[in-house]
């Protein structure tokens, strides 16, 4: 179990949900699910801001992706940012999970960022892997071109494994979704916040240990959620990457804002699923 180093700043932590799709229970999860019905999908970038830094955790896509993929597209992430007070401009850190569509555009809307990578990322989505549409679909050729040109600009810091960004941030590799997916964990004052990205979509994938469709290793997917479980004080500690629960068990910054930024450093209003549910006959 992880503990709190009280000696890191606690960051305020937000997630920015900017779209959101209709799906079925059976999208989600590897076999389908024989409890079929509606599970509709967020979509989210979270932003953390403490110790005089501030750091965009991926980018969302825009309204072009959202018509050309079928995504309600809600609001500009970046625009969102500026509601928060945070002009992407002047952002330095961004963090990319991995670069798959949803989480990897809008990256040219922070031209004087450094972008924080797996280095297995961008080599599985320039690599042979790609000749497969299977794999291939989730990304973007533009977005996966402009991390190139990025790194050939000097703005990408690679990463092999695990890795502190800033006292009180850290990434750990999690692949299985994505050859080189990765996650983040934030210090925060309601202790450490473990910001899953897409090692599990939804609270349920990890507690029903049923990884997501979407998969290049699903032997990888399953460590995952050990991984997850392992950096957290408790399940109740991880916040799944698009799973509307978040929008419902944590509160919105502002009634202005409500439905779009809701803070991740205080504690859940209720109680997603966790392990125990599904060990226990749930």
């Amino acid at each position: 179990m992880a503990e709190r180093n009280t000696a890191e700043p606690d960051y305020e932590l937000f997630a920015i949900r900017y779209a959101t799709r209709e799906a079925r229970r059976s999208d989600h999860f590897i076999g389908g699910d024989p409890h079929d019905g509606p599970m509709p999908m967020d979509y989210f970038v979270w932003v953390a801001c403490g110790g005089g830094r501030t750091f965009v955790i991926d980018t969302g896509f825009n309204a072009e992706i959202a018509q050309k993929r079928k995504r309600t597209f809600l609001r500009s992430p970046i625009e969102t940012l500026g509601a928060l007070g945070i002009d992407a401009n002047t952002v330095e850190d961004v963090i990319l999970t991995h670069l798959h569509y949803d989480h990897a555009g809008n990256f040219d809307r922070f031209p004087n960022a450094r972008f924080h990578l797996q280095e297995r990322e961008l080599a599985y989505a320039t690599g042979r892997y790609m000749q497969y549409p299977r794999l291939s679909h989730s990304f973007e050729v533009e977005d996966v071109c402009g991390i190139v040109r990025l790194n050939y600009a000097r703005r990408v810091v690679f990463y092999n494994g695990d890795a502190e960004l800033a006292p009180g941030i850290t990434i750990h590799a999690a692949s299985g979704h994505s050859a080189g997916l990765q996650f983040v964990r934030v210090n925060t004052r309601r202790g450490p916040v473990v910001l899953a990205s897409d090692v599990s979509h939804f609270y349920e994938n990890m507690a029903s240990e049923r990884p997501f469709t979407t998969a290049f290793h699903i032997g990888e997917m399953l460590e995952g959620f050990d991984k997850l479980i392992a950096m957290a004080p408790d399940e109740s500690h991880i916040v799944p990457g698009h799973d509307p629960l978040v929008m419902k068990l944590y509160p919105a910054v502002s009634p202005e804002l409500e439905g779009a930024v809701v803070r991740l450093d205080v504690p859940p209003s209720g109680k997603a699923p966790v392990r125990a549910d599904y060990r226990s006959g749930h």
